[in-house]
C-alpha cells in the first residue's frame, strides 16, 4: 500500500507539472493568436513526438520528455538578409538561428510575424506564460488555505492540565505542592468549545491564547458550549514562564534559533488541532511570500548549486530550502503521499509542493536571459527604448532588434541550464533532500 501511495504522489506531481507547463504555454498562445501572430506549433515536452494533431494552422501535441514546452511563433526575429555562408562557430550558430527563424515565416503571412508587433504586445505575449503560473499558484494556495484550511488549534478543548509546572519541565505527574491550574479550578472540561473570553468572541485557539496571555492575575468571564448549552465560567490566569507558539502550535524561535520564553498569563488548557479555513486573501499572501523566497534562492543560485555539489561529493546534508530538480520534487511528492498522516494533511502537502513549483516556474522564467521569457521581454523593451529615443530626437525609426546576434550567449545559458539540471537530478537521486525527517 505504501508503494502505491508513493507512486500516486509522483503521478500527482507529474500530472500537475504537465498541467502547469500546458497552461504556461497557453499563456503565450492565446495573446499571440489574439494579436494575429501565426503559431505553427503548441507542444508539451521535448524530444521525439508522441502524438500531435493539426487544428487550423497550429499543430498541437506531446513529446517524450515532459520537462517543458514551447509554442512556435512565426518570425520571432527579423528575416535574414541572406549574406552568404557564415565563417566561425558563433557566426554559424547565428546563421543557423536565422535560417530556422526564416522557415517559420509562411509565404503570404509575412505581416503575421511576432517581431512586427508593437513592443507592448510582445511583452504581453512573453509575460503571459509566467503570469499563468503565478495565477495557478494563487489558485492552488487559496484552495489549500481557504478550502482545506491551515492546521491550528481550534476552539474545542482537548486537554486540561491538573497543575502548573515550570516551562520546559519533563514532569509527568503533579506533586503535592504543585498548584492547580486555573482551567482545572474553573471546571473547564475536555470537549468544551470556547465561545468568548472577557466578552470577546473567539474563533480560534490562538485568539483565546492571546487574550489569556495578556491578562495575568485578571479574572475573566469565559463562555463555553457544553452538551449543546452555553455556560459562563470565571477564570484567573496565573503569571508563568511559557514558550510562545504560533497559530499551528509550533514554538517561536529567536534570532539564535532558541525557543522564545516569556512570562504571560497561563490557564493550563490545550486545544484540538484541526484545519481552520483562512480568508481568501491568505492564498495571495502565501504566493507573495513564496515569490520572495524563490527570488532569494535565484539570486543566490550559484552558491546554492555549489553547496549541492559539495553535499553530493562529501555525503553531507543538503539544504532543505535549496534548489531541486523535477526528480527531487517528484520524490518529495511520493514521500508526502506515503507518510502516515490523515488524507487532508497529505493533500495539503502535495498542493503546497505544486503551488511552490508554479511560483518557481514564474520567477525562473522571468530571469532576463535568452532563451527564457525574461530574455525576450528585455529584447522587446530594448527595442522600445531605441524607438522612443529616435522619436525624441526626431530620427528615423531604428531597424528591429536582431536577437539572433545573441545566439552564442543563448547557447551558453542553455548549456548552463542543462548542466544545472543534470547536477540537481544526480543529487536528487543519490543525495536527496530530507524534509520529513
Amino acid at each position: 500500500m505504501e508503494i502505491l501511495l508513493y507512486v500516486g504522489g509522483i503521478l500527482f506531481m507529474l500530472i500537475g507539472l504537465g498541467l502547469s507547463i500546458g497552461l504556461h504555454e497557453v499563456g503565450h498562445l492565446v495573446p499571440a493568436k489574439l494579436f494575429g501572430v501565426r503559431v505553427g506549433q503548441y507542444m508539451i515536452g521535448f524530444g521525439p513526438r508522441l502524438w500531435s494533431k493539426r487544428i487550423g494552422e497550429t499543430e498541437y501535441g506531446f513529446k517524450l520528455l515532459p520537462v517543458g514546452g514551447f509554442i512556435s511563433m512565426s518570425g520571432m526575429y527579423p528575416a535574414s538578409s541572406g549574406t552568404g555562408p557564415a565563417k566561425g562557430v558563433f557566426r554559424a550558430l547565428i546563421q543557423d538561428a536565422r535560417s530556422a527563424n526564416d522557415e517559420t515565416i509562411a509565404e503570404g503571412a509575412e505581416d503575421r510575424v511576432f517581431y512586427r508587433l508593437p513592443v507592448w504586445k510582445r511583452v504581453i505575449v512573453m509575460l503571459g506564460g509566467p503570469l499563468m503560473n503565478l495565477i495557478l499558484a494563487v489558485v492552488i494556495f487559496t484552495v489549500m488555505l481557504s478550502g482545506i484550511g491551515l492546521q491550528q488549534g481550534t476552539t474545542t478543548i482537548a486537554s486540561v492540565s491538573e497543575c502548573v509546572v515550570p516551562s520546559g519541565s519533563t514532569q509527568t505527574e503533579c506533586g503535592p505542592d504543585d498548584p492547580a491550574t486555573p482551567a482545572a479550578e474553573a471546571g473547564i472540561m475536555p470537549g468544551d468549545v470556547l465561545v468568548s473570553i472577557d466578552g470577546t468572541p473567539v474563533s480560534t485557539f490562538s485568539e483565546a491564547t492571546a487574550i489569556v496571555q495578556a491578562a495575568p492575575g485578571k479574572t475573566l468571564d469565559l463562555v463555553v458550549e457544553r452538551d449543546g448549552a452555553q455556560q459562563t465560567l470565571r477564570i484567573t490566569p496565573v503569571a508563568a514562564d511559557r514558550t510562545l507558539t504560533d497559530a499551528s502550535g509550533q514554538p517561536l524561535l529567536d534570532d539564535q534559533g532558541a525557543p522564545v520564553v516569556k512570562k504571560v498569563g497561563y490557564v493550563g488548557m490545550g486545544a484540538q488541532m484541526g484545519f481552520v479555513p483562512q480568508p481568501l486573501t491568505a492564498g495571495v499572501e502565501m504566493t507573495g511570500d513564496t515569490v520572495a523566497r524563490v527570488g532569494s534562492l535565484i539570486v543566490t543560485l550559484p552558491v546554492r548549486l555549489w553547496d549541492v555539489g559539495v553535499a553530493l561529493v562529501t555525503g553531507g546534508e543538503r539544504d532543505p530550502n535549496g534548489p531541486l530538480s523535477v526528480v527531487g520534487v517528484g520524490r518529495l511528492a511520493g514521500e508526502v503521499a506515503a507518510t502516515e498522516a490523515p488524507v487532508l494533511n497529505r493533500m495539503f502537502g502535495l498542493l503546497g509542493l505544486l503551488g511552490s513549483l508554479n511560483v518557481a516556474l514564474f520567477v525562473f522564467n522571468l530571469i532576463p536571459l535568452l532563451p527564457l521569457d525574461g530574455g525576450h521581454i528585455v529584447v522587446a523593451l530594448w527595442e522600445g527604448i531605441k524607438r522612443a529615443w529616435a522619436k525624441l530626437f526626431r530620427r528615423p525609426p531604428p531597424a528591429p532588434v536582431d536577437a539572433t546576434k545573441l545566439v552564442p550567449l543563448t547557447v551558453i545559458v542553455a548549456t548552463l541550464l542543462i548542466a544545472m539540471g543534470a547536477l540537481l537530478i544526480v543529487a536528487d537521486l543519490f543525495r536527496p533532500v530530507d524534509i520529513l525527517g
